[in-house]
């Protein structure tokens, strides 16, 4: 959520920022109602005033023996006012907060300006995409050969946009998932954490995932959201919180299971794994001090790219434009892969600074020993990785002709020594 004092003061200028993103404030609207909430916020005031003054005089009037009624009646009717003047302050506060829930967070200054990926910018790439001396298949085609996938089985069970891995590559994405964690956790400073799998509108608003992408949400019978993403509730964690300065950052990471209805890509990506219901990311959040949140997103970004290093798959590295960011992110490395099988780069990690957009909406905040005030702190999350995507680009750069898959180095120990996926 945005700054209400943005708003307020630099209407224009907040509008100017906001249409980069791709939203588009009604400036007479938004003054309309600041200009209400003004006035009834004002009549508050003084009628809270008048109130008391007129109820001192009843006192007063009480004790020389004069007639009270009068007073009475005319504290009765103040109140009434004021009680009226509450009712309209409270539902134009509703009718911003419902706007100022729809906006986008503003983008940092070095973002660059566009609307769409055409615009985003490559910052730099690792690797030269693989080599192969015969045709590479995709992983699909990989996976029906070595009966390791099977749409159908998954269409049987849940329909379209799922799939049942089988074997040894169901043992592969289980793997890559712990090599995953294992690096956030003993090499890049993160700490492990198991959680729901269901959360509630508060934390999904908190996020920023609610009310904006409702109809990309799952939802139970009892209002329970199957989460996105980690990030809901990892961030969530410190909800309405007060944290000591000294304590920043603080660095969380989970791999769970991701649930979206990809509502906006009906006809996108329907073959094989590149675009599912249900998907498994190991997810990074951190919450840190909100001077340190631009190098808190170059070493996330650092620790994601260090998993493809590691793996040896190329890779670039974008930074997205104004109009191609995520609803609450103010700037944003997307990490791409490089996939043989389809001749082209696909995103597996999306690393994004939101700066105190999430935490405002949350009310997490942290207390320097210096400032009695608490502030708000800055929150960052970022894909280390997508285990589907990661899955997919082993399969892809290192098959063989006879569509057997090597294993990378680094993955060998959790095989046994094992070179080649049986």
């Amino acid at each position: 959520m945005l700054d209400p004092q943005l708003l307020r003061n630099n209407t224009e200028e907040t509008a100017k920022a906001l249409a980069q993103r791709g939203y588009q404030l009604d400036i007479n609207a938004w003054n309309e109602l600041e200009k209400n909430r003004k006035h009834f916020q004002i009549l508050q005031e003084q009628l809270q005033n008048q109130r008391t003054v007129k109820s001192k005089s009843i006192g007063q009037a009480k004790a020389k023996g004069e007639d009270i009624q009068p007073l009475l009646d005319e504290v009765k009717g103040i109140g009434e006012q004021l009680d009226q003047a509450k009712v309209q302050f409270e539902t134009i506060q509703k009718d911003i907060a419902k706007l100022t829930l729809y906006m986008p967070n503003l983008a940092q200054a070095d973002v660059p300006l566009g609307q769409d990926e055409d615009d985003n910018v490559e910052v730099r790439k690792w690797g030269t995409p693989t080599q192969f001396d015969f045709i590479p298949k995709d992983h699909v085609d990989l996976g029906i050969k070595n009966n390791w996938l099977n749409s159908e089985n998954a269409a049987k069970l849940s329909g379209s946009r799922f799939t049942v891995l089988g074997g040894s590559i169901a043992k592969l994405q289980r793997v890559l998932a712990q090599f995953m964690l294992n690096t956030h956790t003993e090499e890049n400073g993160y700490h492990e954490h198991y959680v729901p799998f269901l959360v509630n509108d508060t934390a999904m608003q908190g996020s920023g995932q609610l009310p904006k992408f409702a109809d990309d949400a799952f939802i139970t019978t009892d209002d329970k959201y199957l989460i996105p993403t980690a990030e809901v509730p990892l961030t969530n964690l410190f909800a309405k919180s007060i944290i000591k300065a000294s304590d920043l950052p603080i660095k969380l990471t989970a791999h769970t299971p991701c649930f979206r209805k990809e509502a906006g890509s009906y006809g996108k990506d329907t073959r094989g794994m590149i675009r599912q219901h249900q998907f498994e990311k190991v997810e990074m959040v951190q919450i840190v001090h909100p001077d340190e949140s631009n190098q808190a997103l170059e070493e996330m970004t650092t620790c994601a790219e260090g998993i493809l290093k590691a793996l040896e798959i190329p890779f670039r590295t974008i930074v997205l434009c104004t109009g191609d960011m995520g609803f609450g992110a103010a700037k944003t490395y997307d990490i791409e892969v490089w996939l043989p099988g389809e001749d082209q780069y696909r995103e597996i990690s999306s690393c994004s600074n939101c700066t105190d957009f999430q935490a405002r909406r949350m009310q997490t905040r942290f207390r320097d020993e210096t400032n009695k005030k608490p502030q708000l702190t800055h929150t960052l999350n970022g894909s280390g990785l997508a285990v589907g995507r990661c899955l997919i680009a082993v399969m892809e750069n290192y098959q063989n002709e006879d569509g057997s898959i090597r294993i990378p180095k680094v993955l060998q120990p959790y095989f046994g020594g094992l070179e080649v996926l049986v």
